[in-house]
């Protein structure tokens, strides 16, 4: 029996592997520690409720096929060539609008991006605010504005509801929706438990065609539209999309939010006519491969106002954030030539903070 005297090279060998399990360690922590903050800060809390069509009891699904998967981000995140934006596009706030609208007349007023005003038979709705300078979980990254909000916050006019189409930064935005916390939220199914995480209580979820009354002449309903949801890496469609159609007497106006092509256009001009004004998404369209999952192309807008038989459509969802690689100006210029290519139907791009009068 002996004993083997340790020399120094297996002193020396035995710090470093202590150091690399300590360091081993220390990471493992701070991953456990990201995702805790992840799924308990930052991802959406997940909806719990009874299995439907559009739900399989754990993640809610388009009735068409199609995704943009995490592969397929990361795809264009390394082959991204998007096209020119201004730094900063200077611009005047427009006029405050009018404190109410009512005797058939129907006003819509572009702010920025997905936020509209439309007031409607005496009521004032607004459309997925957001007045913030990123659409991000943090104020210091992510994509920001590139020209200020078309209306100073403070002249709107009192609001009867907010309308929140989905739970993407750029439509859920939670620092704007504290700035109006006594206005009535709708959304859809369980994007109430984000908004109430952050202190506001007024929101209320609905599903695929269910109503809510706003006032004892208008109601809303939310209706179908093929995108998808997430605020994190683990929430992926843990809570539901869709457009919103508000109703009154003066006729009804629909709300795309965020929407990719689909059958729900044929089946909401189906249920909802006359539709006198259709708000139509037209940006972060490129590139197609990509893109065409969740979001309709310009062409592709025009052809869903000719089936939905709007009266009037109104452009959204481009000039403020750059979301795809489509430029600045691209959106529009394909529009015109969408729209000349169909026989010019009554498809409109208003300025950022101008209201218009709906026939």
């Amino acid at each position: 029996m002996y004993f083997r005297e340790s020399g120094p090279s297996t002193v020396l060998q035995s710090a470093s592997m202590s150091r690399l399990l300590k360091a081993a360690g220390v990471t493992a922590a701070l991953a456990a520690a990201g995702v805790v903050v992840e799924r308990k800060m930052i991802a959406a809390p997940r909806y719990h409720g009874p299995p439907s069509d559009h739900f399989d009891g754990r993640r809610f699904h388009n009735h068409r096929d199609g995704w943009q998967t995490e592969g397929s981000f990361l795809k264009w995140q390394l082959t991204k060539r998007p096209g020119a934006w201004r730094e900063w596009i200077d611009s005047q706030a427009g006029p405050a609008p009018e404190g109410r609208v009512d005797g058939g007349r129907v006003r819509i007023t572009w702010v920025n991006h997905a936020t509209l005003l439309v007031q409607i038979d005496g009521v004032n709705i607004l459309t997925d605010p957001i007045w913030s300078e990123r659409c991000s979980p943090v104020s210091f990254a992510g994509p920001k504005r590139h020209r200020a909000p078309g209306l100073q916050l403070e002249d709107l006019p009192k609001l009867d509801a907010i309308l929140v189409s989905h739970n993407h930064y750029d439509h859920l935005d939670l620092p704007t929706l504290r700035r109006l916390a006594n206005t009535r939220i709708y959304t859809p199914l369980g994007n109430s438990a984000i908004i109430a995480r952050a202190g506001i209580f007024s929101a209320r979820d609905l599903d695929w065609w269910q109503s809510a009354k706003i006032s004892d002449r208008v109601s809303i309903t939310l209706v179908p539209s093929q995108h998808f949801c997430a605020r994190a890496i683990s929430d992926r469609n843990a809570t539901l999309w869709g457009g919103f159609v508000i109703s009154g007497p003066s006729g009804h106006v629909y709300f795309a939010g965020d929407t990719g092509w689909g059958d729900h256009f044929a089946q909401i001009a189906a249920k909802f006519q006359p539709i006198r004004a259709a708000l139509l998404p037209i940006g972060a369209y490129l590139p197609r491969w990509f893109m065409k999952p969740a979001h309709i192309s310009p062409a592709e807008a025009v052809e869903a106002h000719h089936v939905l038989r709007a009266g009037t459509s109104i452009a959204m969802h481009y000039g403020t954030f750059r979301l795809g690689d489509d430029g600045e100006l691209e959106p529009a210029e394909d529009l015109r030539r969408a729209l000349q290519a169909n026989g010019n139907p009554r498809f409109l791009m208003i300025e950022h903070g101008q209201g218009v009068e709906i026939p």
